[in-house]
């Protein structure tokens, strides 16, 4: 059995305000299938998986940089004795930041033996604790 309504309700906006603002295709994403990929999450299977549609992550202006702390300088410098980048020395040791991969010295923890340290780039807190602790720092020319 069919319910009869009321004038009221035979509007057809269905709630989108006046008849006109829900009818064309530019209200779905355009004509048939088109824009349903990035609306609905779609994935594509290609030859190397699952590629969905869509912008991942970010790409960085600046340019890579690989750092290391004081702390871990001290605590590892007979490994990198062992592997090069580091000379022992009758007053202490010498380290070769580029020798290991690093291009910048960071502040992050304190040194507790005597260490000269050779690097591209100190951080300003490398180069006020090294000044005012037993190392001491060698800039290189880059």
């Amino acid at each position: 059995m069919t319910k009869r309504r009321s004038k009221k309700k035979k509007s057809g906006s269905n709630g989108y305000g006046s008849g006109k603002n829900n009818r064309g295709a530019g209200n779905r994403g355009g004509r048939g299938n088109a824009g349903r990929g990035k609306k609905a999450k779609h994935q594509k299977i290609t030859q190397d998986g699952v590629h969905e549609l869509g912008e991942h992550g970010f790409n960085s202006r600046n340019d890579p940089q690989s750092g290391i702390n004081l702390r871990d300088i001290d605590e590892s410098i007979q490994r990198f004795v062992e592997s090069g980048a580091a000379e022992e020395t009758d007053d202490g040791y010498v380290f070769h930041a580029d020798r290991a991969g690093y291009d910048k010295v960071l502040g992050g923890g304190e040194l507790r033996t005597d260490i000269e340290i050779h690097a591209e780039r100190f951080s300003s807190s490398a180069e006020r604790k090294l000044e005012e602790g037993p190392g001491e720092t060698v800039r290189l020319d880059g």
